[in-house]
């Protein structure tokens, strides 16, 4: 007779990984069901008529067999333009201050500590209320830079004790062997402490990645044509708030899940501990 245990042992494993993925998609599928019937009562109850047929003429339209992007889309890359170069500055502006607190510069320290607990415990749209109306025509700074400058000091602050953590989680004696083996203080950080230090804060440091998209919208009140302006801009022109706004909160989660997902496999390659 056949073996059916291997095939009955198969089937059980089975079972057990299918069952929560079923599970788990029928539960936001209910949740999607119930929120879609929350929306549309809501709706019926305002008398008002969706109009999602008009939402893609603004994500792209077509002109001679070509395809060219919109206003949502227009405003999607320079809402990812300004992510990108921010989160470049944020990361240096982060690590540099994370090492200033920790040297033994007593101005350094104190500097660092300044600045953390300045932007920390300061609103982000006041921040940008000064940079865009007080110092940045006395500096001559154009919208783009204000906003790059606003979003890295804010988002700079939070990666900096990010970075601290991931340095103090290190092992003295690694700093001490990567002397011993005749390292140099940058590059003892540069192929010793920094590669490990990346390994462990890679999840806080996706949080503030994502977070720092999310931020970028508020700098639409410098009326810089980003993803927000150009939504608040269809939406005075259609009187379609709800389509509009949707779209544009669709737009910014499928931004994050991307980071999320590419964090994800990062940490995977990493054999990043989740």
């Amino acid at each position: 007779m056949l073996n059916k245990r291997p095939l009955t042992a198969s089937l059980a494993v089975g079972y057990k990984i299918i069952k929560p993925v079923v599970s788990g998609l029928l539960q936001i599928t209910l949740v999607v069901l119930a929120l879609f019937w929350l929306l549309n009562s809501g709706a019926e109850a305002m008398n008002y008529r969706w109009q999602w047929y008009r939402i893609p003429q603004y994500l792209w339209f077509v002109e001679d067999g070509e395809w060219f992007p919109a206003e949502l889309l227009e405003g999607l890359s320079i809402t990812l333009k300004i992510s990108a170069v921010s989160l470049f500055f944020t990361l240096l502006l982060g690590l540099t201050t994370a090492l200033l607190r920790m040297s033994d510069s007593i101005v350094g320290r104190g500097l660092a500590r300044s600045y953390i607990e300045l932007i920390r415990n300061t609103p982000l749209l006041v921040q940008i209320y000064l940079l865009y109306f007080v110092f940045g025509p006395v500096l001559g700074l154009e919208r783009f830079t204000t906003a790059v400058l606003a979003l890295s000091l804010f988002q700079g602050a939070y990666t900096a004790e990010i970075f601290r953590a991931g340095l103090n989680s290190i092992a003295r004696g690694q700093f001490e062997a990567s002397h011993s083996l005749g390292l140099s203080h940058i590059d003892s950080y540069r192929f010793v402490i920094l590669p490990q230090m990346i390994r462990r804060i890679l999840p806080p440091l996706t949080n503030e990645t994502v977070s720092l998209v999310k931020n970028s919208s508020i700098v639409s009140i410098m009326a810089i044509f980003d993803l927000t302006t150009e939504g608040r801009n269809i939406v005075a022109d259609t009187a379609m708030p709800f389509e509009v706004w949707f779209t544009v909160a669709g737009i910014y989660l499928s931004v994050t899940l991307v980071l999320s997902g590419f964090a994800a496999w990062l940490e995977h390659k990493m054999n990043v501990p989740t």
